[in-house]
Formats: structure tokens, C-alpha cells, sequence
């Protein structure tokens, strides 16, 4: 459906984990894991789909997200009006 001339309506961008990465990387010329965005996103309370691509290990190792690029997430997330 193609907004018309008469009506105000925009589509509102989806916050994807590849555009949150980009954000991240063009504001702070850092690269971020998404498994860090979804660590950022849990601390956030936000809903988030299932998982597809699980560790098949008993015990996966998950690295914690760093103190510096959680806050960088968050901003990305208050960017796109998640949090």
C-alpha cells in the first residue's frame, strides 16, 4: 500500500539487528555482536521472537556484552523508539 498525496501516513522503519548494527557502527565506528543487541534488548524488558539459530552445545559460552557497547545499543534502540 503506497502512501497518497492526501494522507500523512509513513510507513515507520523496522529496527532490525542489521540496522541497529549500522547505527552503531556509523555513530561509534564500532561493530557490534547481535548477540550483544539481544543481551541489551532482555536487560530492556523487550520482547523478542525466537531464536532460530541455538547452540546445539549442553552449555554454549555467551560473552557479555560490554559495559561501553551496551550503552551504544541503547541509544540505538532509543533511536528507533524501542525503549
Amino acid at each position: 500500500m503506497e502512501p497518497d498525496e492526501e494522507s500523512n501516513y509513513t510507513p515507520q522503519e523496522k529496527a532490525t539487528y542489521s540496522k541497529i548494527k549500522e547505527y552503531v557502527k556509523e555513530k561509534y565506528g564500532v561493530n557490534v555482536h547481535t548477540s550483544y543487541i539481544a543481551q541489551v534488548k532482555r536487560m530492556c524488558g523487550l520482547d523478542m521472537g525466537e531464536n532460530y539459530n541455538k547452540s546445539k552445545k549442553e552449555n554454549p559460552e555467551v560473552k557479555q556484552c560490554p559495559q561501553e557497547k551496551v550503552e551504544y545499543i541503547k541509544d540505538a534502540l532509543r533511536y528507533f523508539k524501542l525503549i
